[in-house]
């Protein structure tokens, strides 16, 4: 059985053995599930990775949350205020990510993110070409959209 579904059976046990279904209780069903599959089971390789994986999915969300508010804030008030701060183009972006699923995802969170769309996939020599609004740079926004890569890559791997 896979870490996640002992999981979520724990958080669903705490929750009818609480007679409480709301949300808040089944996260904290969630959060104790976690912690006892990290002490009583983290060190079986069946639960290794997973007991890994959510503090590090949990951090994802919060990075690219921010990342996605800031990028908001940003584009809205360039087209708020009258002047435009816009500098577009487009970045060749070489990656390390290699799975067509890490891949997919890259290319999806940078198309998610105001500001930046993904535009074309070279699959052969790894390149991915980024339109971007805002460049600030070009080794400093290349820098951003690689440690979201990193993020991506840390995650899935």
């Amino acid at each position: 059985m896979t870490g996640f579904v002992f999981n979520v059976m724990l958080m669903l046990a705490w929750a009818a053995i609480t007679g409480l279904f709301s949300l808040g209780n089944l996260v904290t069903g969630f959060v104790l599930g976690y912690l006892i599959i990290a002490f009583a089971l983290g060190s079986e390789d069946n639960y290794r990775a997973y007991v890994r994986k959510v503090p590090l999915s949990v951090a994802f969300a919060g990075y690219f949350l921010k990342e996605l508010l800031m990028s908001n804030l940003r584009v809205a008030y360039d087209v708020l205020t009258p002047t435009h701060l816009m500098r577009p183009a487009v970045i060749r972006m070489p990656m390390r990510a290699r799975s067509p699923a890490e891949i997919t995802m890259l290319a999806n969170l940078i198309s998610l993110t105001p500001g930046t769309l993904s535009m074309e996939i070279d699959e052969e020599a790894f390149v991915l070409y980024v339109h971007v609004m805002y460049l600030d740079g070009d080794d400093d926004t290349l820098r951003e959209l690689q440690d979201l890569e990193r993020r991506v890559l840390e995650l899935l791997r």
